[in-house]
């Protein structure tokens, strides 16, 4: 194994040989390395991830590992001319990571010119310009059904919480010292770990075992980028994420007060191996990203858990949490991913690879309640962070910002003189707690924030100065237009604090990304929804508030997204872990799908927050339920060699298919069977009827992981417009392990197109035992309005 100096280098620009050499001084004495310069090139450095064509072979005598092998290659273009790195050492061709694992090739920094140069080279394949992606930004373990009646009951009493089991979390840094990550009563981390912990020993602990920081790549990309000593971040984030992931009990958490009670992650005797790829305002770097799993995977974790995510939907062979989550599965890592926060748009998803859980957010149970009560004595509710201890001293009056409704223009209120008043303010513009701030400096004495139409009836409380309600759309217009109506308008709020259990719980979040799956339309993405909308974690300190009060600083705040959502799915895939430690990822994945919850806490389906049924596009398999998923019945098996025909049948050239599946060995589709998309192993069901004759055959293979006798009957849910045919309708098992197979043929009931996306399901029940599968039958365009959905 490559020791990791050896990807962490600056090469000067030397000879063939030459430059192998020096890279074993460099492991030495990084200072004895003079940089030499061949030509007299001054075009603009940038990074690339430069693919390789060819494999790495030992020899001794010349390339003695992977890391001397790509200086190699790089040294024979380099082109930088002495005087400009003297000037700049951003002006550098630099070797930056050697991949082992992830991708065959390294990440460089060069000129246009070096990379014309090379790319006439005959081991050259590709190389991708820079790339930077972004972070997708107490009650839950009750509400998943893991804490039972009481602490170390339920779920948590047959996974043992995790123990033994290590999540790697990529993210923005760390703060090593907060609570959630206190050591005491861990087990030391398995034989099997190599990795380290840049910390020192007061710090590390069995608990967080591991933090590295990767920013060769970013450093030269961001310039001013200050190199991170140790692997923290004045952001809540990653602290966040952790402590969500696997947090230790800690008892007395809350935010000012509300959702008092002890914080724990979902997995809380699981250790934590922290890798920071992310920086506060500025991203994540592509070939930081594939550093740091290739690292991972080489460390020993078991789960991977990335909450960071592109823009926009990039192919599978250019993405690096695809790239590298390939690697992670074919080496038995289980791999989560957040969905994306730009939502509710349709088509908006990312992280789409078939073999990435990829997870939306949905609401909890739990609401911070405060009510408007209006001078006619009539109660509105809303949700506020401020001490649910806070009085308003009877009734205030009641104003509106009458510029732009946004409470934007401090100059412009103070002379309205809304001393002593209650504000109502428009979201937009800057953020609420600017917005408080601004008010109290001005004298107000509350602020009614109403939320945009899109967030339907969830809230996202923050803190803010002074006391402050956020309310939905549809309350605020009924405030307003009791101000409208009512001369001397007044008001005032009664904070009542959380409540719970919260009727029509859960939903999906608003800010969730929706499918389809733009890179494979027969693969439903999400593939599951997970807590994501108010979530109590562990960070810091309180961002845009400290300064404000006069409080001793919380070391817990209330965040949402998809990224809050993805860590509560790696812990619980962490206890899964630990209950079956001979489970593939993706039998752990196949069992978080077919027993997810599609209906909410009334048994109704889980609503959207435009009050309709939420589409499968916005759902995927439905919310997770950690109780039913730890005992499935059957599963959906693969190898990660079983995605090289779908992959040949997506149409990726040779040369693409062998970059995703870098190390093993090269393949060419034009000697292999291709897999139709809804031919593939998958939980879910998609099939595109977009041809004459409008008809379908998806073929799948189940295992049995339940009673070792067992018959499975199959039960199918769709509506009138398409037709379901199930062979055989019936699976009798003799043994566990036993594998059966099926075919499901679906067909417009008519035998013409249909007028837009279907949506059903389908279940093989036996018993205690429900196997359900959603099936989504689309024309293959993105769907403009909500799909057709039968109950």
């Amino acid at each position: 194994m490559d020791n990791p100096i050896h990807r962490r280098c600056t090469l000067p620009c030397l000879g063939l040989h030459a430059a192998a050499a020096v890279l074993l001084v460099l492991l030495l004495s990084p200072a004895a390395v003079t940089p030499v310069a061949s030509h007299n090139d001054h075009g603009e450095h940038k990074n690339y991830l430069v693919i390789v064509r060819s494999k790495y072979e030992y020899d001794k005598n010349l390339h003695k590992n992977v890391s001397s092998w790509h200086a190699s290659l790089l040294s024979s273009v380099c082109d930088t001319a002495k005087e400009a790195m003297e000037a700049d050492p951003s002006a550098m061709t630099r070797l930056i990571y050697s991949y082992r694992s992830v991708v065959n090739g390294f990440a460089a920094r060069m000129t246009p010119e070096e990379m014309e140069k090379m790319s006439k080279m005959e081991w050259f394949d590709r190389a991708l310009p820079e790339q930077t992606f972004h972070l997708l930004t107490t009650r839950t373990p009750q509400m998943l059904g893991l804490m039972g009646g009481r602490r170390g009951g339920g779920l948590w009493n047959t996974s043992n919480m995790g123990e033994g089991v290590i999540i790697g979390i990529l993210d923005d840094g760390i703060y090593a010292g907060h609570p959630s990550f206190d050591g005491a009563g861990m087990q030391p981390p398995p034989p099997k770990w190599k990795g380290r912990c840049d910390f020192n020993k007061t710090v590390c602990n069995n608990k967080l075992i591991g933090a590295r920081s990767y920013f060769e790549s970013a450093k030269w990309k961001w310039k001013g980028l200050r190199d991170p000593v140790l692997p923290i971040s004045e952001g809540q984030h990653g602290t966040h994420t952790c402590s969500t992931a696997a947090g230790a009990f800690v008892p007395n958490a809350s935010v000012f007060g509300n959702g008092l009670g002890t914080a724990t992650g979902m997995a809380p005797r699981a250790h934590i191996a922290f890798y920071q790829v992310c920086y506060q305002d500025k991203g994540c770097d592509r070939d930081d990203i594939l550093a740091a799993v290739d690292d991972a995977i080489e460390d020993g974790v078991d789960i991977l858990s990335l909450s960071l995510g592109h823009e926009d939907a990039i192919d599978f062979s250019d993405d690096p949490v695809s790239l590298s989550g390939y690697t992670a599965i074919l080496n038995g890592v289980f791999i989560c991913a957040a969905a994306g926060n730009t939502g509710p748009a349709p088509a908006t998803l990312v992280n789409e690879a078939p073999w990435l859980l990829t997870v939306g957010a949905s609401t909890t149970d739990r609401r911070f309640l405060v009510s408007v009560k209006l001078g006619d004595n009539v109660e509105l509710d809303g949700e506020s962070l401020n001490d649910p201890n806070t009085t308003m001293g009877g009734l205030l009056p009641l104003v509106r910002d009458m510029s732009d409704g946004q409470c934007l223009n401090g100059n412009v209120l103070k002379a309205e003189n809304v001393t002593g008043k209650i504000i109502i303010c428009e979201a937009g513009g800057d953020v609420s707690t600017a917005k408080a701030r601004m008010l109290k400096s001005i004298g107000a004495a509350g602020m009614i924030m109403v939320t945009p139409e899109v967030f339907g009836p969830v809230i996202i409380p923050r803190p803010h100065a002074i006391p402050t309600v956020q309310v939905p759309n549809a309350v605020g217009q009924k405030i307003k237009a009791y101000l409208k109506k009512t001369r001397d308008a007044t008001a005032t709020f009664v904070f009542k604090g959380a409540s719970f259990n919260t009727p029509k719980s859960p939903m999906v979040a608003p800010f969730s990304s929706r499918g389809p799956n733009r890179r494979s339309r027969g693969i439903l993405k999400p593939d599951l929804i997970g807590p994501g909308v108010n979530i109590l974690a562990g960070v810091p300190s309180i961002e845009d508030v400290d300064q404000l009060r006069n409080a001793p600083v919380p070391r817990f705040d209330i965040k949402s997204g998809t990224s809050m959502a993805a860590p509560h799915l790696s812990g619980i895939a962490a206890l899964i872990k630990h209950a079956h430690p001979n489970w593939s990822p993706a039998v752990i994945k196949s069992a978080l799908m077919t027993t997810a919850e599609p209906t909410d806490n009334l048994r109704k389906p889980i609503l959207d927050v435009n009050g309709r049924p939420a589409t499968l596009l916005a759902l995927g398999a439905g919310h997770v339920n950690p109780k039913r998923a730890m005992d499935p019945g059957l599963v959906y098996n693969m190898t990660a060699k079983g995605y090289v025909p779908y992959l040949c049948g997506l149409n990726y050239t040779d040369e693409k298919v062998n970059t995703i599946i870098y190390p093993e060995p090269p393949v060419s589709c034009a000697n292999l069977s291709r897999l139709e998309q809804d031919d593939l192993n998958y939980p879910s069901i998609t099939v595109i009827l977009d041809q004459p004759p409008f008809t379908a055959t998806a073929n799948r293979s189940v295992t049995n992981v339940g009673a070792a006798s067992s018959t499975y009957a199959v039960e199918v849910n769709v509506p009138a417009s398409v037709t379901v045919e199930v062979n055989p309708t019936k699976l009798t098992f003799k043994a566990l392990e036993e594998v059966l197979n099926y075919s499901v043929t679906i067909k417009s009931a008519n035998g013409q197109a249909l007028t837009g996306p279907v949506e059903g399901e389908m279940k093989w029940v036996s018993g205690k035992y429900v196997v359900r599968s959603p099936i989504l039958v689309t024309t293959g365009a993105i769907p403009p309005a909500p799909a057709t959905r039968k109950p």
